[in-house]
């Protein structure tokens, strides 16, 4: 690991001008599960350092009467095991709970989770000079490819890791954003931008800026949310394919309906078409399949992932039928 100066403020503006100062030369440390794998690798070599930890508050769960806010540093486990979440946002405990192993999540935060980098095999391998990391081509398009996108993939086909973000967006969370220009709030879907729009993570993020909060309205009455996750580990892994779904029910049929997944696409895929079927449906067998159809309409598997076509369909069947 190559030495690097470390920094500890004690304000998220003071973080977001240390690190606006040099951003090609500088990182944030939050729990550290993904910056200093990425280090010990060389597949990142900061020569700054800036250590969110040192920021008081930042670990807060907190319910109001408008929904729940989150700190960037709140531990998954903490997330999976706070008695709000368990209640009121099934879909963000189970997929904190789903994160990892036991370890990972006592150490992992809410925003490592959700700004983590690709975890395409060659992006994390140092001889490998990929369109992420500014080399001519993506090589998983030609390689091997079986963990990749099947959905909005190109130049770049990696599939995006996190558990959380796909949770966040079918319960309508935002981001409150910190930076050396001042502060904004956005959808959370709205924090990620495909390979086609934006090269570097997929982040949209501006240089020197922050995830300082995540916030989550108050369910409607009626709603019923779940995180359904396909692994190809049972004890711990990153999902092959995971849906987050989030239903309101008027008697048997649905009013309202968000669907979003991971592990199909370079961002948390938001399945628009498919809810505007969900909305004004019973929830059953056959609206659950029609959903699942259009959810995987004009996906463009590689040649080692055709298998997650259906096995889409099935998850995001599963998931929805659960909520019945």
């Amino acid at each position: 690991m190559k030495q690097f100066a470390l920094y500890n403020p004690t304000t998220l503006t003071e973080a977001a001008e240390l690190l606006g100062a040099d951003p090609p030369r500088t990182r944030l440390l939050a729990g550290g599960m993904d910056l200093l794998g990425r280090m010990k690798f060389r597949v990142d070599a900061p020569e700054r350092v800036v250590n969110l930890k040192s920021i008081p508050g930042l670990d807060a769960i907190r319910e109001t009467s408008e929904g729940l806010s989150l700190g960037p540093l709140v531990k998954l486990t903490d997330l999976a095991e706070s008695p709000v979440a368990q209640k009121n946002y099934r879909a963000l405990a189970q997929a904190a709970e789903s994160v990892g192993s036991v370890q990972i999540r006592n150490s992992g935060t809410v925003g490592g989770n959700l700004c983590q980098h690709p975890r395409c095999w060659y992006y994390r391998h140092p001889d490998f000079p990929c369109l992420q990391k500014g080399g001519p081509i993506c090589y998983a398009q030609g390689g091997e490819n079986r963990y990749h996108a099947i959905l909005g993939g190109g130049p770049c086909f990696f599939a995006h890791p996190s558990d959380l973000a796909p949770a966040l967006i079918a319960l309508d969370a935002s981001a409150h954003i910190v930076g050396p220009k001042g502060e904004r709030t956005v959808a959370l879907e709205k924090l990620y931008r495909l390979p086609m729009e934006q090269l570097g993570v997929g982040l949209a993020l501006e240089p020197g800026e922050i995830v300082g909060q995540i916030r989550v309205p108050a369910p409607k009455s009626e709603t019923r949310s779940t995180y359904l996750k396909f692994k190809e580990r049972p004890s711990f892994d990153f999902s092959l394919v995971g849906v987050a779904a989030s239903l309101v029910l008027d008697g048997r049929k649905i009013s309202a309906a968000r669907l979003a997944l991971s592990g199909v696409a370079p961002v948390p895929w938001r399945a628009v078409e498919a809810e505007k079927v969900l909305v004004g449906s019973p929830l059953d067998e056959a609206t659950a399949r029609k959903a699942a159809e259009l959810v995987v309409e004009g996906s463009v598997p590689l040649l080692h992932n055709r298998y997650k076509i259906s096995l889409t369909r099935t998850m995001v069947r599963r998931a929805l039928l659960s909520l019945a």
